[in-house]
C-alpha cells in the first residue's frame, strides 16, 4: 500500500506544481473514443485485456491559475489500474508522453492485495524515455471525456521492467 500511496502522492504533487503541457496538434483521433464502454477505461497490458469497473472509474477536472488539469483513472476488481494526469489541458487534441514533458503522466498499477507493500507501478515518461506514447482526446464536454491512449511504462522503483499499454480508450464522466 505504501508504494500505491507514494504513486498517488507523486501524481498529486505533479498536479499541484504543473503549469505546462505538450499538445501535438488539434487532431483528437477517430472521434469515437475507442472501445471503452460508458464509464470505463479499456486497454491491453502486454497483450492482455484490461477493463476498469464503472464504479471504480472517473475523470476529474480542476482549474487554478489559468491552468486546467484532468485526471483519468480506472481500476478493476483485482487491483489493477490505469491513471493519466494531463496538466495544462487545452481541449480536444493529441498530447505526447515524453521525458521532455513531465507534466503529462501515465501510470499502470498492479496492487498486491495480499501484500500491498509489494504492489508494482509502471510510469511514463521516465528518464531517457523520449516520446513513449500519447493520449488523444476526441470529445470533451462539461460532463464527459472520451479518447484513446497508449504508452510504455517503466517500473522505476522495482525491477525496471517495461509494460506496453496499447489499444487504450476511455469514456468517462466528470
Amino acid at each position: 500500500m505504501k508504494t500505491f500511496n507514494k504513486t498517488i502522492l507523486v501524481l498529486l504533487a505533479v498536479v499541484a506544481i504543473s503549469f505546462t503541457s505538450c499538445k501535438k496538434d488539434d487532431d483528437g483521433g477517430d472521434g469515437g473514443g475507442g472501445q471503452a464502454g460508458s464509464g470505463t477505461i479499456a486497454a491491453k497490458v502486454n497483450g492482455s485485456s484490461f477493463t476498469s469497473m464503472e464504479v471504480a472509474s472517473r475523470a476529474t477536472q480542476s482549474t487554478g491559475g489559468g491552468s486546467t488539469t484532468i485526471i483519468l483513472q480506472g481500476s478493476d476488481a483485482s487491483g489493477k489500474g490505469i491513471f493519466i494526469t494531463m496538466n495544462n489541458f487545452d481541449g480536444v487534441g493529441t498530447y505526447e508522453f515524453s521525458d521532455s514533458n513531465v507534466f503529462l503522466v501515465a501510470t499502470y498499477v498492479e496492487t498486491n492485495i495480499s501484500n500491498p507493500q509489494n504492489s508494482q507501478t509502471w510510469t511514463a515518461p521516465y528518464n531517457g524515455s523520449g516520446v513513449i506514447g500519447q493520449v488523444k482526446i476526441s470529445e470533451k464536454t462539461d460532463t464527459s471525456i472520451k479518447g484513446t491512449f497508449n504508452f510504455t511504462g517503466k517500473n522505476v522503483n522495482g525491477d525496471n521492467s517495461l509494460k506496453n499499454i496499447t489499444d487504450g480508450s476511455f469514456n468517462l464522466n466528470f
